[in-house]
């Protein structure tokens, strides 16, 4: 169990930082003016000077590629400190989940979606490359190691503890004193609803009416100061 532990954190780790290889792939092809022109997804990141015949372009920056980026990094170095550390395995494994989700996100919708094409000039064509679906994979493997190597973990130290519970045992828990405390709650009838409900209303009225008042009481009053 151990061994698998170690395998999957490992695991984790390198699909990890081939994510994150990745961003130094081009990412969008397009034609501008009749020319091909492919953009790295660091560039559509950072933003970065492209030249299109005779003509230079300023790459605005894609707010969404360089969230994912910097998701990427965090994991990256979290799954890395986790080797000496493990109370660093939950971060991992949540940033790990985020990115994927986001990957996700970004390979399946439309192409060009998450890049701004308005700078450049007669754009014809617009396609993301098979590197945005390979980044999305490399993502959803890291995340689904990430969770693995902490569930596994977590196994063994409960293994070695017989006092504590498992992750899996935990959730199950919490939902079951959930239910027992939602089977407690006295819900209101219909007509309690109404009169509260009418109460509220009320009251509220009540409440913006004298605030009305003393907010044109104190207008007037300022008025024939400032008249005087």
């Amino acid at each position: 169990m151990k061994v698998l532990n170690r395998i999957l954190q490992i695991l984790c780790i390198v699909f990890s930082v081939g994510s994150l290889v990745l961003f130094f792939t081009p990412f969008v092809n397009f034609v501008a003016g009749g020319q091909e022109v492919s953009l790295i997804a660091s560039e559509m990141a950072f933003g970065a000077k492209v030249t299109v015949g005779e003509t230079v372009f300023d790459l605005a920056r894609s707010s969404h590629i360089l969230f994912v980026f910097w998701l990427t990094v965090i994991g990256v170095v979290l799954s890395a400190v986790s080797f000496k550390s493990k109370g660093f395995r939950y971060g991992s494994s949540a940033f790990a989940l985020i990115t994927a989700v986001y990957a996700l996100v970004i390979a399946l919708s439309k192409d060009g979606r998450f890049f701004d094409i308005r700078p450049f000039e007669k754009v014809t064509e617009l396609a993301n490359t098979s590197f945005v679906l390979f980044w999305a994979i490399a993502c959803v493997l890291a995340a689904v190691f990430a969770i693995a190597y902490l569930l596994v973990d977590d196994y063994i130290e409960v293994k070695a503890s017989k006092d504590k519970k498992t992750i899996c045992q935990k959730i199950v828990l919490f939902f079951r004193d959930n239910k027992s405390e939602v089977k407690k709650i006295v819900w209101p009838s219909f007509r309690e609803v109404l009169k509260n409900t009418i109460t509220v209303l009320v009251m509220c009225l009540i409440i913006g009416a004298l605030i009305w008042l003393i907010d044109f009481g104190l207008g007037q009053l300022l008025e024939l100061i400032l008249g005087a």
